[in-house]
């Protein structure tokens, strides 16, 4: 039986992680997929050394507004599709969902909405969240099995955050947000990591002014979701917390297929 290995990670600027060893991690992990967020980069700006590391192949979704958002995927094996966004301009317009159909699944990298700025921006967030179940919901009905990765911006359980009653009323931790993560949860979606490890202390990003992640004060807000269909095909997920170069680390997810 053979296995793929993927990796998701959300980068804060892929340039300036160019710069701490991104791709020297690529290479020496050589994943098979990777699955990249808040990449900030617009598509004028991409080099060959950006799009196509040796053994690599890339895609993307960038957001109209410059040095913001946007998603990729790095790739050892080309996809029979890829498709950029859910089809909703207002979401679209940001670079913040790109699929990769492979056959055996469908990967879909997102990077979701951050809350914390207002009322507006969290309502946006909340309507994306959405879009996004509909959208996933979708593709499912089309016979998709769905791998979905990427920064959700909202820990899902107190488990998942070092402090989560400082947090009870922070976007990112809002019952209102939890709620969603529920629903999307309730809706057939495996959170892949709580599969294999449902300790507490495992975190994927950390703020970085407060030194949180010498600490280990973080939240899981990076995950590995998957259609109850591949249930049987999970191998192992995990986190890699040591891996530095972002404010965030990657998450892993190894199937069998």
């Amino acid at each position: 039986m053979s296995s793929i290995r993927l990796a998701c990670w959300n980068v804060n600027g892929l340039r300036a992680i160019s710069r701490k060893g991104f791709f020297d991690w690529l290479q020496a992990e050589k994943p098979d997929l990777v699955a990249l967020q808040e990449t900030k980069i617009s598509g004028d700006q991409l080099t060959a050394a950006l799009t196509a590391p040796p053994g690599y192949v890339s895609y993307w979704s960038h957001a109209e507004r410059r040095g913001y958002s946007g998603v990729a995927i790095y790739t050892r094996h080309k996809p029979l599709t890829v498709t950029e966004g859910m089809g909703v301009a207002r979401f679209d317009c940001e670079g913040r969902v790109l699929a990769a159909d492979y056959g055996d699944f469908l990967l879909v990298t997102v990077y979701a909405p951050n809350g914390k700025s207002g009322e507006e921006r969290l309502a946006y967030k909340l309507s994306f969240y959405d879009a996004f179940l509909r959208y996933a919901g979708k593709l499912e009905r089309q016979g998709k099995k769905l791998i979905i990765c990427g920064d959700f911006n909202t820990a899902h359980k107190p488990v998942d955050l070092a402090r989560p009653k400082d947090n009870e009323n922070v976007s990112g931790f809002l019952p209102v947000e939890r709620a969603w993560m529920d629903r999307f949860v309730k809706a057939g979606y495996l959170d892949t990591f709580r599969e294999f490890d449902c300790r507490p202390h495992n975190y994927t990003w950390w703020h970085m002014v407060t030194g949180a992640r010498q600490r280990n004060v973080g939240w899981r807000i990076d995950y590995f979701f998957a259609s109850l269909t591949l249930k049987d095909k999970l191998q192992d997920a995990g986190i890699s917390a040591q891996v530095l170069g972002s404010d965030h680390c990657p998450v892993t997810l190894t199937l069998s297929l």
